[in-house]
């Protein structure tokens, strides 16, 4: 019995299971370009993430309950209607003296001549990141005093963050610590996203005919030859999806030009990267070392690598036992 030709059934997309994968992948590629163009605030969250609040369920306001004893929380308003939190942790050796003190005391310390250091953290989480506190512990072992603030829109600080605000936030606290510490050395160490808030806050500083005591770049990354992370890296796949798909990343506001600021900055900088870096690779920032290196000289810029077989990966640096003597010989340089 001849049975008549059956309709070719639809397979899908190569990596989808049957017509309903298929057609949702065809959604999923048409549709999230669009939402790139037309909602540009997904573009934002996907470069901050900073409502992904981790660790969760922590009350930012009492840094004892993550054993940092001697540690006190603050807010400071970097313009109206922002309210900044920020971590203040003295050096370890005023642990016992520090037990019960006011908000006042704390500011008073930074006058006694200690360098102070101002960590501007990473895209995600908040201050009470694990990394982050580990970072605080090694600097107030070292007997440095270490600010940690949140950006606007992460923790409890308020507002939204942009490139704009991120940056006005660095300079807020950087003021506010150089006046509070009077003459005391004031270093900053950018993380990741840190790295590109502190280079710009570093330009806009060089502006005002001032300028950083020293700069420490730890994982920086580089938008001229490193893209954000965004999802248009699939898309340029395709033949043909520049035209269809314009490359959003022209239109983001977190530009974040390291490279070019590199180029402009005066003071002297520290970069600290690991070999197993798996968000920034190594390549990357040996090539804006070299850029800072030709914009001032190999005697005002250094760079620090770990060995990648160490598995420190984006967050892990501060474990290196290693890590206190190369902070140390930056700051005596200083």
């Amino acid at each position: 019995m001849v049975h008549p030709p059956q309709p070719a059934k639809f397979k899908g997309l190569p990596g989808s299971r049957g017509p309903g994968g298929g057609l949702l992948a065809l959604v999923i590629f048409l549709l999230v370009p669009c939402l790139q163009k037309t909602l540009p605030e997904l573009i934002q969250h996907l470069v901050y993430t900073h409502r992904v609040r981790v660790p969760f369920f922590i009350d930012l306001s009492r840094p004892s309950d993550l054993s940092l004893n001697h540690t006190v929380n603050t807010y400071l308003t970097s313009e109206e209607g922002i309210s900044l939190g920020v971590w203040h942790t003295v050096p370890e050796s005023k642990w016992k003296e520090a037990q019960g003190k006011d908000l006042a005391w704390y500011q008073d310390t930074l006058r006694d001549g200690s360098p102070v250091f101002i960590y501007l953290h990473g895209n995600t989480g908040t201050r009470a990141a694990a990394h982050r506190i580990g970072v605080a512990k090694v600097l107030s072992a070292l007997g440095y005093h270490v600010l940690v603030p949140d950006y606007r829109g992460f923790g409890d600080s308020t507002g939204e963050p942009t490139e704009a605000g991120v940056t006005t936030d660095a300079l807020y606290v950087y003021n506010w610590v150089k006046e509070s510490s009077e003459d005391s050395l004031v270093v900053i160490w950018g993380h990741s996203l840190g790295t590109g808030v502190a280079t710009n806050a570093a330009v806009k500083l060089h502006e005002q005919g001032r300028s950083f005591d020293g700069v420490i770049l730890e994982g920086a990354f580089n938008t001229k030859g490193q893209e954000m992370p965004t999802f248009t890296w699939y898309y340029w796949r395709f033949p043909g999806s520049g035209y269809l798909f314009p490359d959003t990343g022209k239109e983001n506001k977190a530009l974040f030009p390291s490279e070019e600021n590199l180029k402009k900055m005066t003071c002297p900088i520290l970069f600290l990267h690991t070999e197993d870096d798996h968000l920034v690779p190594i390549q990357t920032v040996q090539e804006m070392y070299e850029v800072a290196v030709t914009a001032q000289n190999a005697e005002r810029v250094k760079m620090v690598p770990f060995d990648g077989s160490l598995g420190y990966l984006h967050n892990g640096l501060y474990r290196d036992p290693h890590l206190p003597d190369s902070l140390q010989k930056f700051v005596l340089s200083l």
